[in-house]
């Protein structure tokens, strides 16, 4: 029964395929809301907003919605399975939203190698210590998805307390402008793809 209902829940979607898949990765709970850890999730709040979706609980253990702009679709997703398992959840959207290309799935996170605010777009790659790229990559059996990197900085002591700790507010309020930044650069994505958003966006704005 546990096998058919598997089964079942990853099945190839029938209807038309998403043209992309967002995911923002995080941690779900109050107590990780507004975490650095969770500015992937921001992202893609700040999306459903724009394009009038509402994120829902899913059987791929997700809040996920899709939406259209212009004449494409956008499916929006968080994992609520924890930051560190997010993979389980991400290849069973990827079956739902009929995502089979790694150009068409793009990971939002955030990066302790980059300054806070600093938003950089690249196109699979190493995993840079990320256990949360290191899931989706394991259950995925690749790692050429596209991501949005966010900067938060890095900590002089324990990175794990850093990641789930709530930034300064001097820090949030570069966050804040970081996250709508990288929402711009998904749209960029969906519309002209990888290599044109990266034109833009791998630099510091002006």
């Amino acid at each position: 029964m546990l096998r058919k209902a598997r089964a079942k829940a990853e099945e190839p979607r029938r209807g038309t395929p998403a043209d992309l898949l967002v995911v923002g990765l995080g941690n779900p709970g109050e107590q990780y809301a507004g975490s650095r850890h969770n500015v992937g999730y921001e992202v893609v709040q700040l999306l459903a907003r724009r394009h009038h979706g509402a994120l829902k609980r899913t059987k791929e253990l997700a809040l996920a919605t899709e939406v259209r702009v212009g004449l494409k679709r956008l499916a929006l997703a968080f994992p609520t399975t924890y930051y560190n398992d997010s993979g389980s959840s991400v290849r069973q959207l990827c079956r739902r939203h009929g995502i089979e290309e790694a150009e068409h799935l793009l990971v939002v996170h955030d990066e302790l190698d980059l300054p806070p605010g600093t938003i950089r777009l690249k196109r699979g790659g190493g995993l840079a210590g990320n256990k949360g790229l290191k899931s989706i990559a394991a259950h995925l059996h690749h790692a050429d998805f596209l991501r949005v990197r966010i900067g938060i900085g890095k900590p002089s002591g324990q990175g794990a307390d850093w990641v789930l700790g709530r930034p300064s507010k001097a820090d949030r309020t570069v966050l804040d402008v970081a996250v709508e930044r990288a929402a711009d650069a998904v749209e960029k994505i969906l519309d002209d793809g990888i290599d044109a958003a990266m034109q833009v966006y791998n630099r510091d704005p002006d």
